[in-house]
């Protein structure tokens, strides 16, 4: 896909939709600019448009032109609008060509919340993490009202095979497997089964949004925004909120994260029809899939991606992974507990941490 190529678009957007007071195809040159970002771990490409000298837009574009590149550039596109439309505090889809699978959001600044977790007081941090829980909930539930699974673009829902395949079978190949070059391990697929299945026992269903971590939730005039909801289908609650409270980037207390578990459960029982019972039982399982499936991916952005950012996450989330499998709860998990064990001792020892 050609620079000029989209950039000719973003102008095209911009003056067909009136986004921009007296802007036409003929006279940008003068008033636009395009400055290209740098993305975490998506293959995407991001652009801040300039509009006579101050930011206007962001613009959202495949790195490539496959079919699963339009798909979820429409999962992007439908999934945005919904939840604008529940009040969920995503950014603004303000024009889209599906030729180029183009979208322009509304520019939301620098801001993460992971940038601002530096200097926190604990007390802060704690009524920081308090909204970003508070919209959350709003996600969860008023996000799961009217969704239509036709517009998810990899599952429908949150289940079996995308914790097996996804997940725990992430952690298995990209990290044991393709970093660690170990040894098949006996056992471990049937406690990944069995893991999965713990979790589908205690399953109600709202919208999940699948990386709702420091680095996805943006911080705009006092306000908190999420960002990178493309994958979102309909899950478990429990998920998001260990995403969020597990969070390598962030590396929250043990302290903090029951307390603000607790928090996400009272606010979200002040909500009518739901088990808060369900999502807290679900928790500690949940936990253990989302621990996984971020070592699986750090292992590949670093690995496979050469994205050495990544690496530095490693050796905390293997830490945490195997404290959270210490609790007496995966006593019958004790092919994972060895792993989990065994992966420390040999990511010190090939990478001299």
């Amino acid at each position: 896909m050609l620079e000029f190529e989209i950039q000719q678009a973003i102008v095209a957007l911009l003056a067909d939709g009136r986004l921009v007071e007296g802007l036409s195809r003929e006279n940008f040159q003068a008033r636009v600019d395009f400055q290209p970002l740098v993305a975490d771990g998506s293959s995407r490409r991001f652009i801040r448009v300039f509009c006579d000298q101050m930011p206007c837009c962001l613009g959202v574009v495949p790195g490539s032109s496959t079919e699963q590149d339009f798909d979820e550039f429409r999962s992007a596109l439908a999934i945005a609008r919904h939840l604008n439309r529940k009040g969920v505090p995503v950014p603004e889809v303000l024009a889209a060509d599906s030729q180029l699978s183009l979208i322009l959001f509304e520019d939301l600044g620098d801001l993460r919340l992971h940038g601002q977790l530096k200097g926190e007081t604990e007390s802060s941090l704690r009524k920081l993490y308090q909204k970003v829980i508070e919209e959350l909930i709003t996600m969860q539930i008023d996000g799961a009202e009217d969704f239509d699974q036709n517009w998810c673009y990899d599952t429908e829902t949150y289940d079996l095979s995308v914790m097996i395949e996804r997940e725990s079978g992430y952690f298995y190949q990209a990290f044991w497997k393709d970093s660690l070059f170990a040894e098949e391990v006996d056992g471990l697929q049937a406690e990944f089964e069995q893991l999965a299945r713990r979790t589908m026992d205690h399953y109600q269903p709202l919208f999940l949004h699948r990386d709702f971590q420091s680095r996805n939730i943006m911080l705009k005039d006092d306000r908190v925004r999420i960002i990178d909801f493309q994958a979102g289908r309909i899950g478990p609650p429990g998920y998001d909120i260990a995403s969020l409270l597990i969070d390598p980037y962030a590396g929250l207390p043990g302290r903090l994260q029951e307390e603000l578990l607790g928090y996400y459960l009272d606010k979200l029982g002040q909500r009518n029809g739901l088990d808060v019972s369900l999502v807290e039982t679900s928790y500690p399982y949940l936990a253990v899939q989302r621990n996984l499936q971020i070592i699986g991916a750090f292992a590949f952005l670093s690995g496979k991606k050469r994205k050495k950012f990544f690496s530095q996450f490693l050796m905390p989330s293997l830490i945490m992974l195997q404290n959270r499998l210490a609790d007496q709860l995966f006593d019958d998990f004790p092919v994972l507990r060895k792993t989990a064990a065994e992966s420390i001792r040999l990511f010190r020892s090939r990478f001299a941490v």
